[in-house]
């Protein structure tokens, strides 16, 4: 009954919004998805490590943020990319940066499984969440030594013309990067987890660890490729986080509990579902934050998204793509 009432007035007060001053309403929205496209990233990390161990990774969003500095530091001290290298060099460089960044995501990813959580398969589930806490702190620890604390941030390298501009509705090439890279990377991972060999040991792996060792299936080779999968994810969120925003050692802790609230949102351990929950997520925040009429604002935005959290957990705790297991019965 609440939640009814709560859904009809946040329509009423989108509706109000739209009628006010449309053109305000349709570019937060196209700001919205851009966010919420980065978000998916990091959510289906939080997703594709959570189907396959039950295990939330709290880590993650630290490995995100250790990416997106460790990216700025090859874009910057080692390429020396700026707004004045020409577009080939920009967009060759770029595609270095995220190969590296990909390829250094996984290795960190897999090299916390194997350290931090493999001696805890069979350990009760406390343990392996203070563990998860723990290495949370430890890499966001580690971003801290090696990149201090300020903020990184990159030059304007993608160009901010108008990708399409209807009346005083614009968005812009540098908006629209991020989901020119998501959409084929969503892509490949779902083809990767619904059509290949590792795929299928993944889901088996996740429905039944033992009967997929029984019919031949490498258990740890297939969590380690599953945590190999969200480091890379990481390393790309961390890009284009970083070619759009300011990143430091602690953005990842904020930005990982509003994936992990995606994630949940969606139905974690459900792909389609982190996706979805996190375009909500990023739509939520950019109408709180971007529109005029009755908006909360930027102050308000961690206690709506963490409050939805809450609310998630309480009335439909396995999302709204996830299905209801007799354990969250």
């Amino acid at each position: 009954m609440l939640g009814g009432v709560f859904v009809a007035l946040l329509i009423a007060w989108l509706i109000v919004n739209l009628v006010k001053t449309p053109s305000d309403f349709f570019t937060v929205m196209l700001i919205g998805i851009t966010t919420g496209s980065v978000y998916a990233l990091i959510a289906l990390g939080y997703t594709l490590v959570y189907g396959i161990l039950q295990l939330i990774n709290f880590a993650h969003g630290d490995v995100f943020a250790l990416c997106g500095l460790f990216a700025s530091t090859i874009v910057l001290s080692l390429l020396g990319l700026n707004e004045n290298t020409s577009a080939i060099g920009i967009a060759g460089g770029l595609l270095l940066t995220l190969l590296i960044v990909v390829a250094f995501g996984l290795l960190v990813n897999t090299s916390i499984e194997f350290i931090a959580y493999r001696r805890l398969r069979n350990a009760p589930r406390l343990a392996v969440l203070i563990t998860a806490v723990g290495m949370s702190f430890i890499v966001q620890n580690v971003s801290l030594a090696v990149f201090d604390v300020n903020f990184r941030s990159l030059p304007p390298l993608i160009s901010e013309s108008n990708v399409f501009k209807v009346g005083s509705v614009t968005y812009q090439w540098n908006q629209f990067f991020a989901v020119l890279v998501t959409i084929p990377v969503l892509l490949l991972l779902s083809w990767l987890v619904k059509s290949t060999k590792q795929g299928k040991g993944m889901r088996a792996v996740s429905q039944d660890p033992d009967a997929a060792a029984i019919m031949g299936v490498n258990v740890n080779r297939t969590i380690s490729f599953t945590f190999a999968l969200a480091g890379g994810l990481a390393g790309v969120a961390g890009l284009l986080y970083l070619i759009e925003f300011n990143i430091r050692y602690d953005t990842g802790f904020e930005l990982g509990l509003i994936a992990f609230t995606a994630a949940v949102l969606g139905g974690i351990g459900n792909l389609t579902g982190a996706v979805l929950g996190a375009l909500i997520i990023g739509l939520i925040q950019a109408f709180n934050e971007g529109l005029g009429w009755a908006a909360p604002g930027s102050d308000w935005t961690r206690s709506i998204v963490f409050g939805l959290l809450i609310a998630i957990l309480v009335f439909r705790p396995e999302g709204l793509l996830g299905e209801r297991t007799p354990e969250g019965a």
